[in-house]
């Protein structure tokens, strides 16, 4: 999915000629999934083409701050706002989170990312889209500590990752003092393996809630849990 120039939301359209990441299910599922409540501010780390900012803008009352440290992705994104309904709430910045960190106090009662996630694995030819899906850029250790340290006590951070990094990413968020809330285990259709998983934590410890999201039913159809979730934004649904 995702491969045109651009994708047509209900209330936004992402254009995305030159980000190497293009829409994708994966980041439809985080801004569907992630919890805005009572969110004040929000942090997007490797917002690409400004999708998830603009799918939690579209539900919330929150300013967002979406970061970016691929050039092409961030001018994309800062288009894409500017055309929005939420063009004053959302900020794009062209930076890494390293680098954000290092120059903000701010923290955020939210912090959403869709990662890089292949650690060992060839590199794609494109040098954008090799950066957009290696973690090397934002190791997942790295991830988690600078969340850490910008995110309010009260608040929350939503991710998606490959479901094989579960206990990697269960044993650095101890680490980093973050707990596990929430998670939903992913899996294409019923007879597919699970191979995401939605991941919600905070600073508090809290026993964790376990549920599963199919994609798609065994016909090639839309699954009707997927269709509820993320109907306020597919033109289809």
């Amino acid at each position: 999915m995702g491969r045109n120039n651009y994708f047509q939301f209900k209330q936004f359209r992402i254009e995305q000629q030159r980000s190497a990441m293009k829409v994708g299910i994966d980041g439809i599922l985080l801004g569907a999934w992630a919890d805005v409540t009572d969110c004040h501010s929000i942090l997007d780390i490797g917002t690409g083409t400004g999708l998830i900012a603009l799918m939690l803008a579209q539900r919330s009352q929150a300013r967002i701050t979406a970061i970016e440290m691929e050039k092409n992705a961030a001018d994309e994104a800062t288009e894409n706002v500017a055309a929005s309904p939420w063009k004053k709430r959302v900020d794009v910045q062209n930076v890494s989170l390293q680098n954000f960190a290092a120059g903000s106090n701010q923290q955020f009662d939210l912090i959403v990312s869709n990662p890089p996630f292949f650690q060992n694995s060839l590199k794609a030819g494109n040098e954008n889209r090799s950066l957009a899906r290696h973690t090397d850029s934002l190791p997942y250790k790295t991830l988690m500590e600078i969340t850490s340290t910008l995110l309010t006590e009260e608040g929350r951070c939503a991710f998606i990752f490959p479901a094989m990094a579960l206990k990697e990413i269960e044993n650095l968020a101890l680490l980093s003092q973050l707990y596990l809330n929430r998670i939903t285990m992913v899996a294409p259709n019923e007879n597919k393996p699970v191979n995401r998983i939605l991941v919600e934590m905070s600073k508090k410890e809290n026993s964790t809630e376990t549920d599963s999201l199919q994609i798609y039913n065994n016909d090639g159809s839309w699954n009707d849990n997927f269709k509820r979730l993320t109907r306020d934004y597919y033109l289809n649904f």
